[in-house]
C-alpha cells in the first residue's frame, strides 16, 4: 500500500534541548549542511524534463493507469530516456536538487541518493506528503485518507492504519484466511485460463486483473464482496477523475463519490469475519480518524500490487535460474499454511525495483529549506523519481533481475532503492502486500509452468527494459507432470 505515510512520534524529553531549538542543530540542519547546493535548470532543460520525465508519467496515468499511455511509454522505453536525461543534468548542474519552475510553481528533483533520503526521512515536516497536487488528485475518492492528511489528523490516521494492517508484522493475524482466499482465486484463475484455451492455459492481463480484484475484495471486505465489480468500477472512475485533477475539481465528483462511499460502507458495516473490514471494526479509532475513509486507499494500493504480481510472473517465466529458486522454496510440506516465502517475496520486491508502480514520490516543503549553500522556498514540490534511483547505471545489477539483493543486504546498504517508499512515509501495508502477492505467485507456479508470449525483451542475455506494459502481458500455462 505504497504511498501511505506514518506519523513521526517523539517519546520523552531530551536532556540537552530539543532538535531545532536555538543553538541545538536538528537532523534537518545537519542534513542541509551535508546536502549539495541546488542547481537552477535553464528554460530549455526545464522543458526537456517536462517532456521526457513528466509527460510520459502523466500520459500513463498517475492515479489509474491508461492503456494507451502505458503502451506508448513502453514502446519508446520512456523511463530509460528519463534516466539518461537526469544523469546528464546531474553531470551539468551537480548532485544538488535540480530547481525548476513549472507552470509557475517551484519544483525540485533530488539527483543524489542522500538528498532523496533527506526528503523521505524528514516526512511530514518539513516535507509533507499532503502536497496540493496530491490532495487534488486523491481527494476524488479518499478525501480523509492518511496520505493527504496533516497534523494531528495525520498522526492519528497513520496510527490507525498501522494497527489494522499490522505494520512490521510479516504475517498478519488473518494470514491463514488470506492465504486460503488467494489460493482459491489462483485455482479459479488457472481453471478459467485452461477453459478458454481447451487445455493449454492462456492468461492475459484482463483475466489476471479480474481474478486479482476478486481476491482483493475478499481480503479487504469479505467473501460477500467477491463479485461486487460495481464497487471497484466506481472507484476506478473516481481514480480516473484524479488523473485529470487539474481540470476536474473534487466538488464536481461529489455525487459519484457519495455513491461509492455508501456502497463501501454497506460492506464495512457487515464487517465480515476474517477480513480487513472485521479488523477495522475491532480497532479503536479516535474521533477524527474516519475508519471507513482509510479503506479506499487500501483498494487503490492493491491495484499497484496486482501489477507487481503479474510482472513478477513475467520475470520468472523468462529467468529459469530464478524460477528454479522459487520452485525450490515451494518444496515445503504444506503451502496451504501461511509461509514467509522469502525468495518469492524478494522476486516481487525486485519487480517493483525494476518497474516502480509509483514512479514519483511527491513531497511539498512546509517552509524554506537549506541545501548546502543555497535554499529552496516554502511550497516547493519535491519529486523523488524512483526509476532514476533504482536504475541510474551506478549499480552492477541495475538492469538485471537479481532477487538476491533483497536477501543478502545489498538492497539495504544505501538509500536509493525505495520500492515501498522510505523513511516515515514508508508504506504501512508493505508486509500485507508482500504476503498476498508472493502467495499468489507461489500458488500459480506450484503446479504449472508459465511461458511469456508478450511482450518481448525480458531475456537473461540482455538488459531489461526500463518500462514494461503490464496490459500487454500474455502467458500460456501448462500443468506440470
Amino acid at each position: 500500500m505504497a504511498g501511505t505515510d506514518p506519523a513521526a512520534a517523539w517519546a520523552g524529553e531530551p536532556e540537552q534541548g530539543a532538535p531545532g531549538e536555538e543553538g541545538v542543530p536538528g537532523p534537518g540542519d545537519r542534513a542541509a549542511r551535508r546536502a549539495s547546493t541546488p542547481g537552477r535548470a535553464s528554460a530549455r532543460d526545464t522543458a526537456r524534463v517536462a517532456l521526457r520525465v513528466g509527460l510520459p508519467t502523466l500520459a500513463g496515468g498517475v492515479v489509474v493507469r491508461r492503456k494507451q499511455g502505458v503502451a506508448l511509454a513502453a514502446r519508446i522505453d520512456a523511463d530509460r530516456h528519463a534516466v539518461e536525461l537526469l544523469n546528464e543534468l546531474r553531470r551539468r548542474y551537480g548532485p544538488g536538487p535540480l530547481h525548476l519552475r513549472l507552470a509557475g510553481r517551484n519544483v525540485a528533483l533530488p539527483l543524489s541518493a542522500e538528498d532523496a533520503q533527506r526528503v523521505l526521512d524528514e516526512t511530514p515536516e518539513p516535507f509533507t506528503p499532503a502536497a496540493r497536487l496530491k490532495q487534488d488528485a486523491l481527494g476524488h475518492f479518499q478525501p480523509h485518507g492518511v496520505l493527504i492528511s496533516t497534523g494531528q489528523e495525520r498522526d492519528e490516521r497513520r496510527a490507525f492504519n498501522e494497527d489494522v494492517l499490522e505494520t512490521g508484522r510479516h504475517l498478519h493475524h488473518l494470514a491463514p484466511q488470506f492465504v486460503r482466499t488467494v489460493r482459491e482465486e489462483a485455482d479459479g484463475l488457472l481453471a478459467e485460463a485452461e477453459a478458454e484455451a481447451q487445455g493449454t492455459g492462456r492468461l492475459d492481463w484482463d483475466t489476471f486483473g479480474a481474478a486479482w480484484w476478486r481476491t482483493v475484495r475478499r481480503v479487504v471486505l469479505g467473501d460477500a464482496a467477491r463479485d461486487d465489480t460495481t464497487l471497484t468500477d466506481r472507484l476506478g472512475r473516481l481514480r480516473g477523475f484524479g488523473n485529470w485533477s487539474a481540470l476536474v475539481p473534487t466538488r464536481a465528483t461529489a455525487g459519484p463519490r457519495e455513491r461509492f462511499q455508501q456502497a463501501l460502507r454497506a460492506h464495512l458495516d457487515r464487517a465480515e469475519p476474517d477480513s480487513l473490514a472485521e479488523a477495522l471494526a475491532r480497532t479503536p479509532a479516535k474521533p477524527g480518524v474516519d475508519p471507513a475513509g482509510q479503506v479506499p486507499h487500501w483498494l487503490f494500493a492493491f491495484d499497484a500490487a496486482g501489477i507487481a504480481a503479474a510482472r513478477t510472473l513475467a520475470l520468472l517465466a523468462t529467468h529459469p535460474a530464478q524460477e528454479q529458486q522459487v520452485r525450490n522454496e515451494l518444496a515445503i510440506p504444506d503451502l496451504t499454511r501461511p509461509q514467509l516465502l522469502p525468495y518469492t517475496r524478494a522476486c516481487v520486491m525486485e519487480s517493483v525495483r525494476l518497474w516502480p508502480t509509483t514512479p514519483f514520490l511527491l513531497r511539498e516543503s512546509t517552509r524554506e529549506t537549506r541545501w548546502g549553500e543555497g535554499t529552496l522556498p516554502e511550497g516547493t514540490a519535491f519529486l523523488v523519481y524512483a526509476p532514476y534511483f533504482h536504475r541510474d547505471g551506478s549499480a552492477p545489477y541495475g538492469d538485471r533481475f537479481v532477487p538476491e539483493i533483497w536477501l543478502d543486504g545489498t538492497a539495504h546498504t544505501g538509500p536509493e532503492l525505495v520500492p515501498f517508499s522510505a523513511g516515515p512515509g514508508v508504506c504501512p501495508g508493505e508486509d500485507l502486500v508482500l504476503l498476498v502477492t508472493s502467495t499468489l505467485v507461489a500458488a500459480l507456479m506450484e503446479r504449472h509452468d508459465f511461458r511469456l508470449h508478450s511482450p518481448d525483451g525480458l531475456r537473461t542475455d540482455q538488459p531489461l527494459p526500463y518500462t514494461l506494459n503490464h496490459f500487454a502481458l500474455r502467458f500460456s500455462a501448462a500443468a506440470r507432470s
